[in-house]
């Protein structure tokens, strides 16, 4: 079995079983999270290749993380991720990325991205369950966030924090390569 495919059954499982634990139909699911139930029927079953926003409006919904939808029981009281080793979730038109590389376990999860916005490049959110919180930390290069339809410009050694919960957006600025780090804290419980 290809590593595609084991992260496919294992996001499944946890789709699955996450819903079972919210005591929700898949029609229920499938209306709350915009998602078709048809595409849920598939996903459960290990089927398909759900993108970045399938997965997000899906933790949502559920209210788990979206590592928790993708990973398997932990093994180790340290977990080393490395960068080339995960499978990005979301894959911009220029080549930009961005790769969840972990979530702290507890009652209030932090989720670790790595991203990459190449110039004109972006990525639009939709909002998050209600107390979800974003830190942006830009390493390299300029981006455009757009929180809530107001644009704030960020560059290499700055760093933003916003409520996730409204409308908001990544965009690469400038001539070079963004690259940065956003945190998601997940309300507790999450």
């Amino acid at each position: 079995m290809s590593e595609a495919e084991a992260a496919l059954r294992t996001v499944a499982a946890n789709v699955k079983a996450a819903r079972v634990r919210a005591g929700l139909s898949l029609d229920e699911l499938g209306r709350r999270a915009r998602v078709s139930k048809g595409a849920l029927v598939g996903l459960e079953k290990a089927q398909g290749n759900p993108n970045l926003a399938t997965l997000v409006r899906l933790a949502d919904t559920l209210g788990v993380s979206v590592s928790a939808l993708m990973e398997g029981a932990p093994d180790d009281r340290v977990r080393i991720a490395t960068a080339e080793a995960i499978t990005p979730l979301w894959t911009g038109e220029r080549g930009g990325e961005a790769r969840l590389m972990l979530t702290t376990p507890g009652p209030a999860p932090v989720e670790v991205w790595r991203w990459r916005l190449e110039p004109g490049e972006a990525y639009t959110s939709h909002p998050h369950q209600a107390g979800v919180r974003e830190t942006v930390n830009v390493m390299t290069g300029r981006m455009t966030l757009v929180v809530d339809g107001t644009e704030h410009a960020l560059e290499a050694g700055q760093t933003a924090a916003f409520g996730g919960d409204v409308p908001h957006a990544y965009f690469g600025a400038g001539t070079g390569t963004c690259t940065l780090v956003m945190t998601v804290q997940l309300p507790p419980g999450a």
